[in-house]
């Protein structure tokens, strides 16, 4: 049955729902007909208690009965939990947002990025750690939303001079927007693992098997530039380099695991009140812990073989060959250690920056980004900006900004541009320099990449990052 009957029906989403579907789909391959099903349906929703030993119905039984139990009290910290705020003149919503996360009982400590702005339960560029639990909002909507640069043997000078070629091979080789898929899926072992570690997965596995290699909308891109190396580091001399970055994430897949799980978080905490609802977690040892955290890491591998593949590709279709890469995530959690214990830090928007580990913070489509190396800094939970962070929502930037506008900025700038939307216009985004700046105690940069010729999605679609 379509999960859309059933909620007509009357079952809740979230677990009772994937219940519901699980156990329809046995019932009618072992012979139930369409009636009998939304009868046994029924009689589960009227009385749950009953149906809990059915062999059939048993799980959905124990999910309504859950369902039902009152609800918990709600009691959150006596005072907010303590988090550091880097770079000045932040949205107003974002510090809210800070301040919201901070009181939520499973806080321990976060950190607020120069380059923050309003989002989802927790603001883009918010880090925080929180104790056995993991909320889906706070890792975002673009689960593992990473970045990819490539280091190319091509002297920096022929993307100039056989600009055609590149921007051929940028056009062909991937494909943005929300629906873009190859016609013959792309080939990597990410799709030989096990999809069925949770329902959405399950259902959406050769959908995103056709959006293998895909990019995505938003301030999502592929482009060449060139690499600035001052000094001797990534294993190369000084020098500029010609190089390929991307930026994107776990496409279709990704985002219908977060919204399913964020509902279902919803739904579990009822007791939160209106303006932490979208803060709502999964305790780590419960089954929608295990279940989301299995999804999320197996969304991590995905979005990593799409920048794979978009850089294979690519390369191949040049004749190149990689002389050094940088790549990261962006929105994800991890389980690492702070403070004696180990906790899971949400990153939403916000780069790994422990002692050493390498990262790349972009900036705009016209504004230059950078390899950075983390500083360890404890404070910051090891984290950094993800890029420049918007100044602007997209509709102002639309209706503050036109098309000959962009165009003599990115002539002036140098920058050649195959499609994009106003909404990505850098005078939408915060000043880069200015945010590199105020995190001079969380990276050091290494290397400085300047984009020359730039491809993201056309501004007609709903944005994923």
């Amino acid at each position: 049955m379509k999960r859309s009957k059933l909620i007509q029906m009357g079952v809740p989403r979230g677990r009772p729902l994937d219940a519901a579907v699980e156990a329809a789909r046995r019932g009618a391959s072992e012979g139930l007909r369409k009636r009998e099903i939304r009868q046994d349906i029924q009689g589960v929703i009227s009385d749950p208690d009953a149906w809990t030993d059915h062999p059939l119905w048993g799980s959905l039984a124990a999910a309504m009965a859950e369902m039902n139990r009152p609800l918990p009290s709600y009691t959150e910290r006596e005072t907010p939990a303590p988090y550091g705020i880097w770079g000045r003149d932040h949205d107003h919503n974002a510090l809210i947002q800070m301040e919201q996360a901070a009181r939520l009982p499973i806080a321990l400590r976060g950190a607020l990025m120069p380059d923050a702005h309003m989002g989802y339960g927790l603001p883009i560029g918010g880090v925080l750690a929180t104790k056995n639990a993991v909320i889906p909002w706070a890792v975002g909507m673009d689960i593992a939303c990473r970045m990819k640069l490539s280091i190319l043997d091509i002297p920096f000078e022929k993307l100039h001079k056989k600009q055609q070629l590149f921007s051929r091979v940028l056009e062909y080789e991937t494909r943005f927007g929300l629906g873009a898929s190859f016609s013959t899926p792309r080939e990597h072992k990410v799709m030989d693992e096990d999809w069925g570690v949770g329902s959405v997965t399950r259902q959406w596995r050769d959908k995103a098997w056709r959006q293998l290699g895909t990019s995505g909308t938003g301030n999502h891109f592929v482009e060449f530039g060139a690499l600035i190396l001052p000094e001797p580091e990534l294993g190369l001399e000084p020098g500029t380099y010609l190089a390929l970055l991307s930026h994107s994430g776990s496409r279709g897949a990704g985002g219908e695991v977060a919204r399913h799980y964020s509902r279902l978080a919803a739904d579990m905490h009822r007791e939160l009140p209106k303006e932490l609802r979208r803060l709502a977690w999964f305790d780590l040892d419960s089954h929608e812990g295990r279940e989301y955290w299995a999804t999320m890491e197996l969304m991590g591998r995905y979005a990593a073989a799409n920048h794979e593949l978009i850089h294979r590709h690519i390369i191949a279709s040049l004749g190149a060959e990689v002389m050094a890469g940088v790549e990261n995530h962006h929105n994800f959690a991890w389980q690492e250690q702070h403070d004696g214990h180990t906790v899971v830090v949400h990153r939403k928007g916000a780069t790994p920056a422990s002692e050493g580990t390498l990262g790349v913070i972009p900036g705009s489509m016209a504004d230059p980004g950078f390899v950075v190396r983390g500083k360890g800094n404890e404070a910051s939970l090891n984290s950094a900006a993800h890029g420049a962070g918007r100044r602007m929502s997209r509709a102002e930037a639309k209706r503050r900004y036109n098309a000959k506008y962009l165009k003599d900025l990115l002539r002036k700038r140098g920058v050649t541009l195959l499609s994009a939307g106003l909404d990505e216009t850098p005078d939408a985004y915060k000043n880069i320099e200015t945010v590199m700046a105020a995190q001079q105690d969380l990276v050091r940069p290494v290397a400085r990449f300047e984009p020359r010729l730039v491809k993201m999605a056309p501004g007609n679609e709903p944005p994923e990052d």
